[in-house]
C-alpha cells in the first residue's frame, strides 16, 4: 500500500518574506484558493502577531477556502499564540505552528540560553497552543545544525506534550542530503513517542540542495513536505513545490503519493509569478519556460523519434496543453474568461469587460497572447488605487541625437507635466518623473524580462529603488520597454510612506 505525503505549502508565508513580492489580502485569497484546487493539504497562511495585514489575511483565506488546513505561524510565546488561535477562528480545520531554535549557535547568541531551558520553553509553547487547538505543530529552528542527540530530546518531549506533526528545517541549508536524510532517520530510531507524531522537512536552497534534502528526508521517514510555490523564499528560497510532486509521480516506485493535482501546477505557478513579480527562472525545472524545449540536434532528433527519449515528463501531466484555446484579437469574452477561470482568477462582469478592453488593445500590438500576458492584465487592476498614476509618455531618441522624453503624472488627482534629457530614453523619462516628484531617490535594481522572444512582446520591468533609507520594489509590464521602466519606477514611489 503506498504511503500518503501530505504537502504544506508555505507560499503565502516564507514565501511573501521576499523582498518585494508582498501581497494584499485580495491577492492572498487568490493564491489561497489556487493552492487548494492544486490539492494541497495544508496553508501557511502568515505569522498573525507580525502585522494588521498578516493577521488579517489569515482570518480572510480561513473563510475562503475549504478542505485544507489552514496553519498560523508563531514563536514560542504566548502571545504570539494568543492571537494566531484568534486569527484561525473561521478555519475548517486548523493548525498553530509554534516554535523555538534548538541549534547550539540558536541557543548561545540568539536566546542566551541553555538546552535545558529551551526544552522547558518548547513544551510550554506546546501545551499553551493545544488549549486552542487539537492540532499542534512544533517547529525546531535550524534542526540542520542541532545536535541529533539532543534533537531527540526536544522531539520526544514536545510530542510528549501534544506537538502532532514535528517540523525539522534545514533553516540555513547546509546539510548535504546523506546529512540530513541521517538526521530523519535517528529521529525515526531514536524517539520512543514519534509514532505519535508525523515528521515533516523544510529546507532551504542555499547551497542548491532544498528538493535534494528533501525527497532524503522523506525517504528516511518524513511523511509531510513544506514547500513554495516555484521555490520562492527567503535568501535563495524553500523547495519547491512542483519538483517534489513530480519527483514522486514520476518514481512511482517510491510508493509515495500526494493528493496534488499535477495539471495544475504550471498555472499555479504563472500566477504566484505573476502576483508577487517574481520571474521564473528559464531553466527552473518542471515551470521554466525551457523545461520541455530542446535545442541540441541530437536531443531534438530522439524526441521526434520518441519523446521518452529525453522527455521523463509529459507537459500535459503539469498543465502545459499544446493544444490549448489561442487568444487573439479575435477571441471573444467567454475565450478570454475561460483561460483565466483555467488560471486560478474569478472576475465579476465588470471586471472582466475591463480586461477585455485592454486584452483587444494588446492583442492589436501581438501577434500571441500567453498566460504571462493574461495574468499582467488581471493585475492592473492593482494600479487602479495608486495614489501617482502615468497619463501619458513622448520619448524622442535615436542615432546622433539626446534622448528627450516628456511625461504627464496624475498625482490623487492633479494632473502635472515635465521633460528632460538623458543618457538613453529610459534615463530621460525617469529624469522627467524626478523633475515631478521631488525626492531623493537611488535606483539600485534593474532588471528587464521578456516573456517570449518576440520583438512585438511585453516586456516586464522588475525596480529597487531607495529613499529615506529604505528599498521599495517596483514593477512594470508593457510592450514600451521605457513605459514598462516608469512604470516600475512608479510603482516603487506609491510604495513610499509619503
Amino acid at each position: 500500500m503506498s504511503d500518503r505525503l501530505y504537502i504544506f505549502d508555505t507560499t503565502l508565508r516564507d514565501g511573501e518574506q521576499v523582498p518585494g513580492c508582498q501581497l494584499n489580502t485580495v491577492e492572498k485569497i487568490q493564491v489561497a484558493r489556487q493552492l487548494e484546487a492544486l490539492g494541497v493539504d495544508v496553508i501557511e497562511a502568515g505569522f498573525p502577531v507580525s502585522s494588521p495585514g498578516d493577521f488579517n489575511s489569515v482570518i480572510e483565506i480561513s473563510k475562503a477556502v475549504t478542505w485544507p488546513t489552514i496553519c498560523a505561524l508563531t514563536r514560542a510565546v504566548e502571545k504570539d499564540i494568543e492571537v494566531a488561535a484568534e486569527a484561525l477562528k473561521y478555519a475548517k480545520r486548523k493548525r498553530i505552528h509554534t516554535g523555538i531554535g534548538t541549534s547550539d549557535s540558536h541557543i548561545k547568541y540568539k536566546f542566551k540560553s541553555n538546552r535545558e531551558e529551551i526544552i522547558e520553553r518548547a513544551v510550554a509553547a506546546v501545551k499553551y497552543a493545544r488549549r486552542f487547538v487539537d492540532d499542534v505543530e512544533f517547529y525546531a529552528e535550524d534542526a540542520g545544525r542541532t545536535d541529533n542527540e539532543y534533537l531527540a530530546r526536544v522531539v520526544e518531549a514536545v510530542i510528549a506534550a501534544g506537538a502532532t506533526v514535528i517540523n525539522l528545517p534545514d533553516t540555513t541549508g547546509y546539510c548535504l542530503p546523506s546529512e540530513y536524510g541521517a538526521k530523519i532517520k535517528y529521529i525515526m530510531e531514536h524517539v520512543d513517542n514519534v509514532d505519535k507524531a508525523i515528521l515533516s522537512t523544510h529546507c532551504h536552497n542555499d547551497l542548491g540542495m532544498a528538493t535534494a534534502n528533501t525527497i532524503s528526508g522523506v525517504l528516511n521517514g518524513a511523511r509531510q513536505v513544506e514547500v513554495t510555490i516555484n521555490g520562492i523564499g527567503e535568501r535563495a528560497g524553500n523547495t519547491s513545490l512542483e519538483e517534489v510532486a513530480m519527483v514522486f509521480k514520476c518514481h512511482k516506485d517510491l510508493d509515495i503519493i500526494t493528493n496534488i493535482n499535477t495539471q495544475k501546477i504550471f498555472p499555479t505557478s504563472r500566477m504566484v509569478s505573476s502576483l508577487m513579480n517574481m520571474p521564473v527562472q528559464p531553466n527552473k525545472a518542471i515551470v521554466g519556460r525551457n523545461a520541455f524545449a530542446h535545442s541540441s540536434g541530437i536531443h531534438q532528433d530522439g524526441v521526434l523519434k520518441n519523446v521518452q527519449t529525453y522527455e521523463i515528463i509529459d507537459p500535459h501531466d503539469v498543465g502545459i496543453d499544446d493544444n490549448s484555446i489561442v487568444l487573439t484579437a479575435r477571441s471573444g469574452r467567454a475565450a478570454l474568461k475561460s483561460r483565466l477561470t483555467a488560471l486560478g482568477i474569478e472576475l465579476s462582469q465588470e471586471k472582466l469587460d475591463k480586461i477585455y478592453q485592454d486584452f483587444l488593445k494588446l492583442a492589436d500590438k501581438k501577434k500571441d497572447i500567453n498566460d504571462d500576458d493574461i495574468l499582467l492584465l488581471a493585475g492592473e487592476e492593482r494600479k487602479n488605487n495608486h495614489r501617482i498614476k502615468l497619463e501619458y509618455l513622448q520619448v524622442t531618441s535615436g542615432v546622433g541625437i539626446r534622448p528627450v522624453a516628456s511625461i504627464g503624472l496624475n498625482i490623487a488627482g492633479e494632473s502635472f507635466e515635465d521633460s528632460a534629457s538623458g543618457n538613453g530614453p529610459v534615463d530621460a523619462a525617469i529624469n522627467a518623473l524626478k523633475r515631478i516628484i521631488h525626492r531623493k531617490m537611488t535606483l539600485k535594481e534593474f532588471t528587464i524580462q521578456a516573456i517570449n522572444k518576440g520583438s512585438d512582446d511585453v516586456g516586464k520591468v522588475h525596480m529597487q529603488v531607495e529613499y529615506d533609507g529604505h528599498a521599495y520594489y517596483g514593477f512594470g509590464a508593457n510592450t514600451d520597454i521605457v513605459a514598462a521602466s516608469v512604470e516600475a519606477y512608479i510603482d516603487c514611489i506609491n510604495k513610499f510612506n509619503i
